[in-house]
């Protein structure tokens, strides 16, 4: 798989003593112990940066090892498998991760990883207050103390946009300035597509009566713009079937509910980017916080839409 996630420039280790790597893995991004083979020295390698409250790293231990914890305890553990292969085993379960696949671990899910010798991930390690936050300022709720993911193999293809999120989450976090602001503000959208792609106990609330209106949708909507809006997820809200909900906006708004959710989402970003006082730090940022992750295709419905790109919208208003 195309793997644009840390280059060299974030190397801490390159060729280097497993247990060495082990001990920085410990430090930074989860306590852990390693069960090396018998014969053989393996070479290590790792690549590794601090991302606001996220830690980024990339990592190969060269050997068939084994990776053991008991639990992660105030962590997720994201782990792309970008080459070889990894055996996982948990829930009285076993699986085969191949390049492409995504391993989510919880905070109390025990681990127990066999690496391949060509085995290479790439993890983000998120503490469970990002997350909660997340949750927090979209009044969002969950059953008991902890939010918890209830799958853990993903195919990155699925993840509609994800990787190239952490590609750029990547690419800012190898800059070479800093900007503590913008890398919280991408914190917070990884969180956010993770609570919108992968199943959880995590509730977004209802839109209330079994007659709901079309205005009710709408506002609901407006309400949620910065999030990946679901389809899916929109008619269960609504407590009608798709196909229903398909008559709703075909009646009141000629249109699909996914292009007038694109449309509304337009049209906040043309407002923000036209309006003064908004604050805009620029177009990328914007883009990303209402969904938008692909920045070229962006730039082009947008001018289809308006009449220009979104930096000469920007470039207007100052």
């Amino acid at each position: 798989m195309d793997a644009r996630l840390l280059s060299e420039r974030s190397m801490v280790f390159d060729h280097a003593d497993p247990y060495a790597v082990s001990g920085y893995v410990n430090q930074h991004v989860g306590g852990h112990c390693i069960r090396l083979p018998r014969y053989g020295i393996p070479q290590a390698s790792l690549n590794h940066r601090k991302f606001a409250s996220l830690d980024l790293c990339r990592i190969s231990y060269g050997g068939s090892v084994r990776v053991t914890s008991p639990a992660l305890e105030t962590i997720y553990h994201l782990q792309v498998l970008l080459q070889g292969n990894c055996l996982w085993r948990g829930h009285g379960q076993e699986h085969y991760f191949a390049p492409g696949e995504l391993l989510l671990i919880n905070p109390d899910d025990p681990v127990d990883l066999t690496y391949s010798d060509d085995c290479e991930k790439f993890i983000v390690k998120m503490p469970t207050s990002l997350i909660e936050s997340v949750c927090t300022q979209q009044r969002w709720v969950h059953p008991g103390q902890d939010v918890r993911f209830l799958e853990n193999r993903y195919q990155l293809n699925e993840l509609e946009g994800f990787v190239s999120l952490l590609a750029m989450v990547c690419q800012e976090a190898e800059a070479s300035e800093s900007m503590p602001n913008v890398q919280e503000h991408y914190a917070q959208i990884v969180a956010s597509k993770m609570l919108s792609l992968m199943k959880n106990n995590v509730s977004r609330g209802n839109l209330g009566s079994q007659s709901v209106t079309f205005e009710a949708i709408a506002d609901y909507i407006e309400r949620n713009l910065k999030q990946d809006i679901c389809i899916d997820e929109l008619a269960r809200q609504a407590n009608v079937s798709l196909r229903s909900l398909y008559g709703v906006f075909e009646r009141n708004a000629r249109t699909t509910p996914k292009h007038y959710i694109r449309q509304k989402k337009l049209e906040r970003v043309n407002a923000c980017l036209s309006d003064p006082s908004c604050n805009v730090r620029n177009v990328t940022e914007l883009a990303m916080d209402y969904g938008f992750l692909h920045l070229g295709r962006f730039s082009e419905i947008y001018r289809n839409q308006f009449g220009e790109l979104p930096s000469d919208t920007l470039k207007r208003r100052r």
